[in-house]
C-alpha cells in the first residue's frame, strides 16, 4: 500500500466508530464487524490470535462456527478500508495461520492524536506554561464524539470504553486546574455548569467547582455545595468526603488562598484585543439559495441592531446558509464576529441555558466576568454595557425561543444578529424573515450531481431525478443519498432507488454515520407538547398530502377551534407547512415520520384513519345529487359536518385531483366499506364535475374489493355507479355489460333499490339505440323503464324518479309519442321531494346531454318542449339547464338565429342566480360561454365569439374545471 493512501485513512473510536478516506466516509459495516475492527486497530499492531479475537467480541457467547465467522468480518472491512487496487497481501489487516494484526502505521487512529496532544499539554504544564497546557488539553478533549465506541458490543470493546472515559476525565480534570490556576474561574465554572447524573459522587470535580467559587469570591456557595455532597455521601453510601475534598474544604474555612488557587498574579498589561471571529468554515455547495442569500447579506438602514431570522424544517440547509452570509458579510463588523450553537435539538449535549452562553460571548470579546453571579439579568446587563461600543455580527444557530435569544442580542448600533431556528419566531423582532424551504427538482438534482460527479450522475440521468424526487428536496437527504453512493462506488443510483422505493425503508435509506434524516425529525418532534405530538401523528395518516382543519379535528375529536390552534403551533414548529391560508401538508419524508410514529399506537391510528375516511364518506354523500335516498347502507352522514351540500361540495372541490387518493388510502389500509362507499358516493360529484376519467379510476380502485366488503350491497352498487361512468365516456358496450352483472347481482341479494338503478340505465341505453338489446330482444326498454320508475318510487329515491321519468320522456319521445312528455317530465320534477330542485337537475343535464351526444333526430323540437315545461315550474336553475341544451341543439341543426337566443337567455338568467347557493356557479358560467361563443363564431361573429372565450378564461379558478377550460381555449384559438 502507498505511503499516500495510508495517510488518507482515519479510523475514530472516540465516540461512534467511523472511518474516513480522503475525507469521504467508508461503510465499517453492523456493530459486530465494527467490534471486530476495534479489536485489531486498537492493539497497534500487534498480533491477535483468532480466540482472543473471539473472546474479545463475543465473550462468553462465541458464534457456533467458531473461527469460520471471523473472515466474514474481516474480508469486508479490507475492501471497505483500503485503498482501491491494494493486494490482499499489502492490506491494512494482515493474517497468518491462526491470527491477524492490523498494521500500526496503516491508518492514523484519533486516539494516537489523543495521546500526541495530552503529551504536548503535560510538557506545557511541567514548562510552568499554563496557558498553552491549557489550550493543549482543550484540543485533546474535543477529539470526543461522544462515548467512546459508542453501541459497539464485546468484551474487549467495553474495556476500551472504560479506559476512555477514564482518560477524558483526566483530561478535563487537568484543564480545569490550570484554569483555576489562571484566575480564569468563570470559564471552570462554564465547563461544571449543569453536572451529570454520572458526576453526583465526583469528589474530584467538586473540589476544583469549589475552589472556582472561592476565586470568584463565592466561598458560602462552595462551602455548601461541600455540604451537599457530604450529606449525600453519608445517606446515600455511607461514606465521608476523602482527604482531597476535605482539604479544600479545610482550606475554604483557613482562606488559604495559595493552596486553593495559587499566588496572586498582577494584572496583565493592556494589550490591543484582536479581532474574533468563531464563524464555523464556509465548505460545501450550496445550491438553490441565490435570493435567500441575497436577502441575507442585504445592507440594513438600521442604525440600532439589526436581526434577521432564518426557519425551516431539520435538514433544510439553515447552518449552511447563515454562515455563508455571515462569511459574505463579516468585513461590514470590525469588532468581530461570534458564532454560538444554541444545541436545541441535540442528544449529545445539554441545550445551553442563556447564562452559559453569556459567559462564553463576554469572554470571546476580552470580558472578565469572574465577578458577576450567575444571574441572567446581571449577566445580560454586562453584555449589553460590554456590547454597546462595539460593531458585532453575532449569528445564533439551532435556538428555541425568545427566552433563550432575547438576553443575547448586543447593544452596539450597526451590530446584526442571525438566528437560525426550526421555530417560526413570532415573538422576535425581526427586520427581515427568511422560510427556508426545500429544493426544487432541478437544484436538487444538481446537489446529488456535485456529491456524486458529473461522470456518474451522466450515466443515469433518470436515476437522479428520481433519487433527488425521493428525497423530497431536502438537503439533509440528498447528502447523506450523496454520501452513500461516495461511499458504495459499486452501487448504481438506480439501486440505491430502488432501496429508497418504499416508504417503509427510505428513511432508513437516508442514514450515514451519525447523519439521520429520521433522527433530526425526531429531536424536533422530541420538543412537542403531548397535544402537538398527537396531532401530528393523526395527520401523517391524513388521505390527502394537503387538508385543511375539517381533517385534523375529525381525527382527534377536537373542535375546528382548537385543531387551528395546534395546527398553527405545528407550523411553527416547522413540522407542518401552510401552503395557503387554511391549508396544510407534511413535507414528503416528514409524512413517513409521522405515519411511523403514529403506526406505533395502533388502536389510535384506526381511529383515526377511519374517522378522516368517514369525513370524506360525510362530504361525499351530503354533496351527491342523488340524495340521502340514494345511499340506503352504510352510515348516514352526520349533522356537524357540513353545513348543507353547497359547504360539503366546496370542500370536495378543495381536495382538487387528491380525491382518488382517498379511495386508493382505503384501500391500502384495508377499509373496503370506506372505499367502496366514497368511491360511490362520488361518482355524483365527479360527473357534475366533468372529471369522468378520475370516477373511472375511484370506482376500479374499489371495485375488486367490493366482495371483502361487509355491505353486500356496493358489489351491485358499485357496477351500477361504474355503468353510469362508462355511459359518459361513450362506452356503451362496456357499459351495458356492466349494468347486466349489476342487475344479476342486485337480483341475486334481493335489492330493489340497485335493480331500480340498473334497469333505468339499461333501458336508457337501450331506448336510445345505444346498445343492441343482444340476448334481451324480448325486453322492452320501456318495460325496464316503467319498472324501475315503480322499484325507484318505492325506495324513495328522487334521483333515481327524475332520471327514470325524463329517460323514459326521451324513449317516448323516439317513438312518436309525444302527448306523453309533459307528464313525464311534469312527474320528474313533482316526485323530486325535498331535493327534487338537485335531482331532476342532474338527471336532466345527464340525459338531455346524452340526447344530444346521440344527435337524436328531433332533439332541437324536444328541448323546446322541456325547455318550456321547465319555465312553467319557475325553477331558474333547470330552466336555464334546458336552455343552455336547447342552443346547442338549435346550433347543431344550423338554426343560429334561435340558437344565439337561447344561449344569451340562459347566460343572462344564470347571472340572476345566487352563486352563494352553488358550488357550480363559475362551472356553469363557463359552460354558457363557450356554448354562445361556439354559436356566434359559427355565425360569423368572430369578435364577439372572442369575446365570451376570454369571458370564460376570466372566471376566477377557471383553471379548476378542465373541461370547460380547455373547450375555452380551443374556441380562443379557433377565432385567430
Amino acid at each position: 500500500m502507498e505511503e499516500s493512501a495510508l495517510q488518507q485513512l482515519r479510523i475514530e473510536v472516540l465516540g461512534p466508530l467511523r472511518a474516513w478516506r480522503g475525507g469521504n466516509a467508508l461503510d465499517v459495516g453492523p456493530v459486530k464487524r465494527q467490534a471486530v475492527l476495534a479489536a485489531l486497530v486498537l492493539r497497534q499492531g500487534t498480533v491477535v490470535t483468532h480466540d482472543q479475537l473471539l473472546d474479545g467480541v463475543w465473550g462468553a457467547e462465541p458464534p457456533a462456527s467458531g473461527h469460520k465467522v471471523l473472515p466474514s468480518h474481516v474480508n469486508p472491512l479490507r475492501r471497505a478500508l483500503d485503498s482501491e487496487g491494494t493486494r490482499h497481501t499489502e492490506s491494512l489487516i494482515r493474517s497468518g495461520k491462526g491470527w491477524y494484526r492490523c498494521l500500526a502505521d496503516g491508518a492514523r487512529l484519533d486516539v494516537t492524536e489523543l495521546a500526541e496532544r495530552s503529551e504536548v499539554a503535560r510538557r506545557a504544564r511541567a514548562s510552568g506554561d499554563l496557558a498553552l497546557a491549557t489550550d493543549r488539553l482543550a484540543d485533546a478533549l474535543a477529539l470526543y464524539r461522544g462515548e467512546p465506541l459508542a453501541n459497539v458490543p464485546g468484551p474487549f470493546a467495553q474495556a476500551e470504553r472504560e479506559r476512555l472515559l477514564e482518560r477524558r476525565r483526566a483530561l478535563r480534570l487537568a484543564r480545569l486546574d490550570c484554569l483555576v490556576l489562571l484566575g480564569r474561574f468563570g470559564e471552570a465554572l462554564d465547563d461544571l455548569a449543569g453536572p451529570a447524573e454520572s458526576d453526583r459522587y465526583d469528589e474530584s470535580l467538586l473540589a476544583l467547582r469549589m475552589r472556582a467559587l472561592y476565586g470568584c469570591e463565592r466561598q458560602v456557595e462552595a462551602l455548601g455545595a461541600f455540604e451537599d455532597m457530604r450529606a449525600r455521601l453519608r445517606e446515600e453510601l455511607g461514606v465521608d468526603p476523602g482527604e482531597e475534598l476535605a482539604r479544600v474544604h479545610t482550606a475554604l474555612l483557613r482562606q488559604d488562598t495559595a493552596s486553593l488557587i495559587g499566588p496572586v498574579a498582577p494584572p496583565p498589561a493592556a494589550r490591543p484585543r484582536p479581532t474574533v471571529n468563531q464563524l464555523p468554515g464556509d465548505s460545501g455547495q450550496l445550491i438553490g439559495r441565490e435570493s435567500e442569500l441575497a436577502l441575507l447579506t442585504e445592507p440594513t438602514a438600521s442604525d440600532g441592531v439589526a436581526v434577521v431570522a432564518v426557519d425551516g424544517p431539520a435538514g433544510v440547509g439553515k447552518t449552511a446558509l447563515v454562515v455563508r452570509a455571515a462569511h459574505r458579510v463579516r468585513s461590514r463588523f470590525p469588532d468581530g464576529c461570534l458564532f454560538m450553537d444554541l444545541q436545541a435539538h441535540s442528544t449529545a449535549r445539554q441545550r445551553l441555558a442563556p447564562q452559559r452562553v453569556l459567559r462564553r460571548l463576554l469572554r470571546s470579546v476580552g470580558a472578565d466576568d469572574s465577578d458577576v453571579p450567575n444571574d441572567l439579568d446581571e449577566l445580560a446587563a454586562m453584555w449589553r454595557s460590554v456590547t454597546s461600543s462595539l460593531k458585532l455580527l453575532l449569528v445564533l444557530d439551532d435556538a428555541l425561543g425568545i427566552q433563550q435569544i432575547g438576553p443575547l442580542l448586543p447593544a452596539g448600533p450597526g451590530s446584526a444578529v442571525i438566528v437560525a431556528s426550526r421555530q417560526r419566531l413570532s415573538a422576535l423582532d425581526a427586520d427581515r424573515r427568511v422560510t427556508l424551504e426545500t429544493l426544487c427538482a432541478d437544484d436538487a438534482a444538481s446537489l446529488l450531481r456535485h456529491i456524486v460527479g458529473g461522470r456518474r450522475a451522466d450515466q443515469e440521468p433518470g436515476a437522479i431525478q428520481e433519487l433527488a424526487r425521493l428525497c423530497a428536496g431536502l438537503p439533509l437527504a440528498l447528502r447523506i443519498a450523496g454520501t452513500r453512493l461516495q461511499t458504495r462506488p459499486a452501487w448504481t443510483l438506480a439501486y440505491l432507488v430502488e432501496r429508497m422505493g418504499d416508504d417503509e425503508t427510505r428513511l432508513g435509506e437516508l442514514s450515514a454515520g451519525d447523519r439521520s434524516v429520521e433522527a433530526a425529525f425526531r429531536l424536533s418532534y422530541d420538543q412537542l407538547a403531548p397535544a402537538q405530538r398527537r396531532a401530528f401523528r393523526a395527520v401523517g395518516l391524513a388521505p390527502t398530502v394537503e387538508f385543511d382543519l375539517r381533517t385534523p379535528a375529525a381525527m382527534l375529536g377536537w373542535s375546528p377551534r382548537s385543531a387551528e390552534r395546534v395546527m398553527e403551533e405545528l407550523v411553527d414548529t416547522s413540522l407542518v407547512q401552510q401552503p395557503r391560508p387554511g391549508r396544510y401538508r407534511l413535507h414528503d419524508l416528514v409524512r413517513v415520520h409521522a405515519r411511523r410514529l403514529a403506526e406505533a399506537t395502533p388502536a389510535e391510528a384506526d381511529a383515526g384513519r377511519t374517522a378522516a375516511l368517514r369525513l370524506y364518506l360525510d362530504a361525499a354523500r351530503v354533496a351527491s345529487v342523488w340524495g340521502s335516498g340514494g345511499f340506503p347502507t352504510g352510515p348516514a352522514p352526520t349533522d356537524a359536518a357540513f353545513d348543507g351540500w353547497q359547504d360539503a361540495t366546496r370542500w370536495l372541490d378543495s381536495a382538487g385531483g387528491e380525491l382518488v387518493d382517498v379511495v386508493g388510502h382505503a384501500v391500502a389500509f384495508g377499509e373496503a366499506d370506506h372505499a367502496c362507499w366514497i368511491a360511490e358516493a362520488l361518482t355524483g360529484h365527479f360527473l357534475s364535475r366533468g372529471r369522468h376519467h378520475d370516477c373511472h379510476t375511484a370506482l376500479e380502485t374499489a371495485l375488486p374489493h367490493a366482495n371483502r366488503a361487509t355491505d353486500r350491497r356496493m358489489a351491485p352498487a358499485l357496477r351500477n355507479a361504474l355503468g353510469l361512468v362508462l355511459m359518459h365516456r361513450a362506452r356503451f358496450a362496456e357499459a351495458f355489460a356492466c349494468l347486466r352483472s349489476a342487475l344479476d347481482l342486485a337480483r341475486a341479494y334481493a335489492d330493489p333499490h340497485e335493480e331500480a338503478r340498473t334497469l333505468i340505465g339499461l333501458g336508457t341505453m337501450v331506448g336510445l339505440g345505444t346498445h343492441a338489446l343482444d340476448g334481451d330482444r324480448g325486453t322492452s326498454p320501456t318495460a325496464w323503464l316503467a319498472e324501475g320508475l315503480r322499484l325507484a318510487r318505492g325506495c324513495d329515491d328522487p334521483w333515481l324518479v327524475a332520471m327514470g321519468s325524463f329517460a323514459l320522456g326521451l324513449v317516448h319521445h323516439d317513438q312518436g309519442r309525444d302527448a306523453l312528455l309533459p307528464d313525464l317530465f311534469r312527474a320528474a320534477y313533482d316526485d323530486g321531494g325535498p331535493g327534487r330542485s338537485r335531482a331532476t337537475g342532474r338527471a336532466l343535464t345527464s340525459n338531455l346531454d346524452l340526447y344530444l351526444y346521440l344527435g337524436r333526430p328531433g332533439t332541437a323540437a324536444l328541448l323546446r318542449r322541456v325547455s318550456e315545461t321547465m319555465r312553467r315550474t319557475e325553477d331558474l336553475r333547470l330552466h336555464t339547464l334546458a336552455l343552455a341544451r336547447l342552443a346547442s341543439a338549435e346550433h347543431g341543426t344550423g338554426n343560429l338565429v334561435a340558437a344565439e337566443s337561447a344561449g344569451r337567455q340562459a347566460l343572462e338568467q344564470h347571472g340572476t342566480l345566487d352563486r352563494r347557493d352553488d358550488p357550480d356557479h363559475d362551472r356553469r358560467e363557463m359552460d354558457l360561454r363557450c356554448r354562445l361563443g361556439r354559436i356566434v363564431r359559427a355565425a360569423g361573429d368572430v369578435a364577439s365569439a372572442r369575446e365570451q372565450f376570454r369571458a370564460a378564461l376570466a372566471v376566477p379558478c377557471g383553471d379548476r374545471y378542465p373541461l370547460e377550460y380547455t373547450q375555452a381555449v380551443e374556441g380562443l384559438r379557433a377565432c385567430r
